[in-house]
């Protein structure tokens, strides 16, 4: 029997029809594996994974390997969105046995959970050196039967070596005087300066490592250069806004196409970060059509966030985003309107992508910036702002017409850890773009997690799906969204966000703190235990647990002096400071965590109504200060920098405890702000 018709996933529930009889992540599924006395296959992925929907076509969707899989082994499915924590443990299992990792990932355990054998995707049949997925079911089967001892040895040593390499050693000493600048330097070294980002491909956004270089001068360039060459390729949708996961070239033209809600919020505050320490335009143009496209295509209803768009359509990947010519003429006809626009956006006979397990469908192209407006005004003789409005006209049509294909599958799970950095991203647009609009989007969500999700003693849910939230919150839920609250309270001015964000600093401090280790860990309080606990510092492609709790307690320092929580911060940063050294690209949180600490204790605040702030608001929204506790409200409440102060629209800038003078004046307020800038 196939147990997951019912489960809040969407990838569980693209599984429910499967010939194999899958069970859901549970103890369940360990009781019957004891009771059968068979291992456990436990199989990972999440529902916008290409290679996932590959193997299930491929094996789990065929009769005779479901009927090996049912007959030999107790088959768990999980979604690694919803169950991070068990996704973390068996992934450093995977990378300890294979040196690799990823999805799907595939592990077999005892039934006491302990992994003795795994790898990542398996064929359906022997190819490239890889193994059949029958082939290895048929040996660890036998192997079972047979040599039960030596399989049991090994889970327990493997289990033994992942919970010792996750257990978290605290590191004692200062950091060295230069650490910021050796991190910078060794992010140089891999710099691409042709083409932006860092290494060669495939190359991801890396948007923590590139918000962490638009704080210091010295590496600024290289995070521009970046956003400007990731907004000309591929990678961007050229028509609907928002950014796909990564780009398996060095150029960022061809991107794996699935589009995913941390990637588009984290790089929405990148770019406004670059607008604002750039003043180029192209950069907002840029956020704000990926905040239309999360409007248009992630936001629900209620006011919460879906978590991702498949790459594929139809089982082809890239069929909704890709073009033909002959595609583009039969939208605008086959005069200069086609002429035009293929030539922006370098769409070709010979196409740049081919979807190699759907050949039939012949090579197309991902529309990229080919040739800019400029360049295409000048060889017709034409002025680039009527060649720019043109084409303008001209990619909405081609939009529009996508919109009529079929599009490719959204995963509706709302998570919570998720949304706290789309939460951010509208607040800071509201408050860099001055945009209402955006700022009540971000009110909206605020509203449905604590309706939804928060639980009476203020503790959160990882995820929502099906009118119900399920799984324990995790250290990423409470931190993350207590970043998003502050940034709403920065935005919007209102103090409960920052007191409610406070509160779930108390969470994170009780219940994830390891003070033994020096570091938080990524599960706790009534989490299920699992085979070891995680404390992760790696960015992968979301802000690190660790470095999310860490900038959340210099924040709540910043704005509350909490006894303690500047430490903390210390501490966690200087847990991870050789990692730090050795692979500097894989932890932009914590060194932006460590930037923060090293600047100076700064405060901005501008007391009065909203019609008595306007003018100091719309200055401070062209001046970049990321490590400034804002205060732009009515006044009241218990936060420190607003005691004692007149409201009336006054604006205060405080450095290390010393204050300029209070102000009315726009034009003085701004000499003061981009003074604290430049410190």
């Amino acid at each position: 029997m196939n147990r997951l018709t019912h489960e809040s996933s969407p990838y569980l529930r693209q599984h429910a029809d499967n010939p194999v009889e899958w069970w859901p992540w549970g103890p369940e599924a360990f009781a019957a594996a004891r009771e059968r006395d068979v291992p456990v296959l436990l199989s990972v992925g999440y529902s916008t994974c290409h290679w996932c929907h590959v193997m299930a076509h491929e094996s789990f969707e065929d009769a005779a390997t479901a009927a090996y899989m049912n007959a030999h082994f107790v088959n768990v499915k999980v979604d690694r969105e919803e169950r991070p924590d068990v996704d973390a443990v068996y992934m450093a299992a995977t990378q300890a046995m294979t040196g690799q990792g990823g999805w799907p990932m595939t592990v077999f355990l005892t039934p006491e959970a302990e992994p003795f054998y795994a790898g990542t995707y398996f064929p359906p049949r022997d190819a490239q050196g890889m193994p059949s997925l029958m082939r290895v079911m048929h040996s660890v089967a036998h192997t079972w039967a047979q040599d039960r001892d030596k399989i049991t040895a090994n889970a327990r040593a493997l289990s033994d070596h992942i919970r010792q390499a996750s257990r978290p050693r605290p590191v004692e000493g200062d950091l060295p005087p230069d650490f910021l600048d050796r991190g910078v330097a060794n992010l140089r070294r891999v710099y691409d300066a042709d083409r932006g980002g860092f290494g060669s491909a495939p190359k991801f956004p890396a948007p923590t490592t590139l918000d962490f270089l638009l704080t210091r001068r010295d590496g600024r360039e290289m995070a521009l250069q970046t956003l400007r060459q990731m907004g000309r390729g591929g990678l961007y949708d050229q028509l609907g806004g928002g950014f796909h996961r990564y780009s398996v070239d060095a150029e960022w033209r061809v991107p794996h196409f699935e589009k995913m809600l941390y990637d588009n919020a984290q790089l929405t505050r990148t770019l406004l970060r670059a607008y604002q320490v750039s003043g180029d335009a192209q950069f907002a143009c840029l956020a704000r059509e990926t905040l239309e496209y999360l409007e248009r295509e992630m936001l629900q209803p209620g006011g919460g966030f879906s978590s991702a768009q498949d790459a594929d359509t139809a089982g082809v990947e890239g069929l909704t985003f890709t073009w033909t010519p002959a595609e583009v003429r039969a939208v605008l006809g086959d005069g200069e309107d086609a002429t035009l626009v293929m030539a922006h956006l370098g769409i070709t006979e010979g196409g740049n992508f081919l979807d190699p397990h759907r050949p039939e469908y012949g090579r197309r192209s991902v529309p990229h910036l080919a040739r800019p407006a400029a360049q295409l005004a000048a060889a017709r003789e034409d002025s680039e702002e009527r060649v720019q409005s043109r084409l303008s006209g001209l990619k909405n049509r081609l939009h529009a017409a996508r919109q009529t294909r079929e599009q490719p599958g959204t995963d509706d799970k709302v998570l919570t850890s998720w949304n706290g950095l789309a939460l951010a991203a509208f607040a800071d647009a509201a408050r860099v773009l001055r945009e209402p609009h955006y700022l009540e989007i971000a009110r909206r969500n605020a509203e449905f997690i604590r309706a939804e999700l928060r639980l009476p003693g203020g503790t959160l849910r990882h995820t929502w799906g099906g009118g119900a939230a399920k799984v324990e919150g995790l250290l990423e839920d409470h931190a993350l969204y207590a970043l998003g609250l502050v940034s709403l309270f920065q935005a919007g001015g209102e103090v409960a966000h920052l007191e409610w964000a406070r509160e779930l600093w108390t969470v994170v401090r009780r219940d994830f703190w390891n003070e033994e280790a020096g570091v938080f860990m990524a599960s706790g309080g009534q989490a299920e235990s699992l085979l070891t606990r995680q404390a992760p510092g790696f960015d992968s492609a979301v802000l690190s647990d660790n470095a999310a709790a860490a900038l959340l307690a210099v924040w709540m320092d910043r704005y509350y002096a909490l006894p303690g929580a500047g430490e903390l911060a210390r501490r966690t940063v200087q847990s991870f400071q050789a990692d730090m050294l050795a692979a500097s690209g894989g932890f932009g949180g914590l060194w932006q965590a460590a930037a923060f600490l090293a600047a100076p204790h700064s405060e901005v605040a501008v007391i009065g109504t909203p019609q008595e702030r306007t003018e100091l608001e719309d200055v401070a929204a062209g001046v970049a200060l990321p490590f400034t506790a804002l205060a732009f409200t009515a006044g009241g409440g218990a936060l420190p920098v607003l005691e004692g102060r007149p409201g009336g629209g006054t604006g205060y800038v405080c450095r290390n405890h010393t204050c300029d003078l209070p102000t009315r004046d726009p034009a003085q307020f701004r000499q003061q702000l981009e003074a604290l800038e430049a410190d």
